[in-house]
Order: C-alpha cells, then structure tokens, then sequence
C-alpha cells in the first residue's frame, strides 16, 4: 500500500491509501535534452544515473506543487529529511500515522499559500496590460480580456476554429522571462486552432498570412490557476509575440 500526496488546489482531498506503485515509476523526461550544462558533473558516470534518479524524483514532485516557491528554507530542510527517512525507512514514527495525523493540516497550508501567490501573480498581470494598453496606442482589449496588438497587418487568409496555421512565437511573462520560442528554436510550429489555449484560438482568428501580432492573454484564456509546469506559474498572464505563415 503506498501513500501518495496532492498539491495545490487541484490537490483538495490529497491523503488517501491505495494501490498505486505501478504509476509511482519514476520516468525520464527527454525534453532535458535541450538545457545546457551549467557546471560539472557531481559525481563519476557509474554514479550519475542514480544522481539522474534523484534528479527526476525532485522534478516530478517539487514541479508538481511548486514547492520552491510555497516553502522557506527551512521548511524544505524538513522536507528532505522526512523524504531520506522514508525512503531509507529509518523514521522514527510509522509514515502512514505522520499523514494520517498531519496530512490535511498540510494541504490546508499549502491551498492558502498558493491561494496567496495565485491571486498575486494575477493582481500583477491585470497592471502588466493596463500599463501595456496606456503605451501602446493601437492595441485593444476584447471583451474577453485579450489584448490584442497588430504589429504588421497581413494579407492572405485568416483563419477559423477548424483551420490549421503555421506559426512562429516568442512567449514571455509579465517580467520578460522566456518561458518557450519557437523563434529561439529556429523552426516554425503548426498546430489545429481549436487544439491551444482560448486566447491563441481568439488571437490568431483575429490575423492574416503575413500577420504579425502581439497578443497579451490573461490567466483565464491561458493556463489558469493550475499553470503549466514548471514554467508558467499558476494565475500567470502571458504575451506573445506571434507571426502567422500560414493557414490550411
């Protein structure tokens, strides 16, 4: 029987015991492939793959809850500790009692915590595009809440819900982080449009082949409260910059 704890929001009635040890195998992402090194290796290459398996342990459950940013320091201190004692069995008290007992008072904590940062990091994306709207003379916002500036009108077709476009992109947060380019990445994207976000469909039914576009979307037409992954943060607004090739 194996414990298992939800985070966040969607995580409301997180601590219960069932049968799961086929879906705790860990796996390894490839999209890792993509980052550069920043240092050396920790350990020889005999060891790394286990230092790899630690690695993947901490993305999985530290992304999923976004626990670097809902913890201090020293509570990720317990955190570790409690995650070796456990794996290690060397705990002093059986870890089904510790969640039983503790379990809810945690996902209480952890809902009000994100609870804060979510509606702070919205509070900070609606002054992003009042500030964007007052500089920006020719951008509109929708009665959605995108907005929506032409950087070059385009000529060709404009497409509709059902229609595939080509596209190239550069995404970024309120604060200027990248969090995915397909500009940087050198290559062009296509995709159906009903098959992104809400603000994608709205924005790009609104160009032309040749269009290029700035498009600022708010959670609610993006990923909303819950993000995605590690790089979009929950409640986040997000602008792009987006040029279409073409529409099929």
């Amino acid at each position: 029987m194996a414990s298992f704890l939800v985070m966040g929001r969607q995580m409301a009635a997180a601590f219960s015991l069932g049968a799961r040890r086929a879906s705790m195998t860990p796996t390894v992402s490839s999209t890792t492939a993509r980052f550069m090194s920043s240092g050396p290796m920790p350990y020889s290459d005999e060891q790394m793959p286990f230092y790899a398996l630690g690695t993947n342990l901490a993305m999985q459950v530290g992304g999923q809850g976004n626990l670097k940013t809902l913890l201090d320091e020293n509570e990720m201190d317990i955190v570790l500790q409690a995650f070796c004692e456990t794996l290690k069995g060397t705990g002093t008290q059986d870890a089904r009692v510790v969640l039983g007992q503790y379990g809810p008072t945690l996902n209480k904590i952890l809902q009000e915590r994100t609870s804060e940062i979510v509606d702070r990091v919205k509070a900070d994306g609606a002054s992003f595009i009042e500030n964007f709207l007052d500089c920006t003379d020719e951008a509109i916002k929708t009665d959605s809440g995108l907005v929506y500036y032409s950087m070059q009108e385009g000529g060709g077709a404009q497409p509709g819900p059902t229609n595939t476009v080509e596209v190239h992109y550069h995404g970024t947060l309120t604060d200027g982080t990248v969090f995915d380019s397909s500009v940087e990445r050198g290559q062009t994207i296509s995709f159906p449009l009903n098959g992104v976000i809400k603000g994608w469909q709205e924005g790009l039914a609104m160009m032309k082949e040749g269009g290029k576009a700035t498009l600022v979307i708010p959670s609610d037409l993006a990923y909303g409260d819950a993000g995605s992954g590690e790089t979009i943060p929950p409640g986040a607004t997000l602008k792009f910059e987006v040029e279409l090739f073409k529409v099929s």
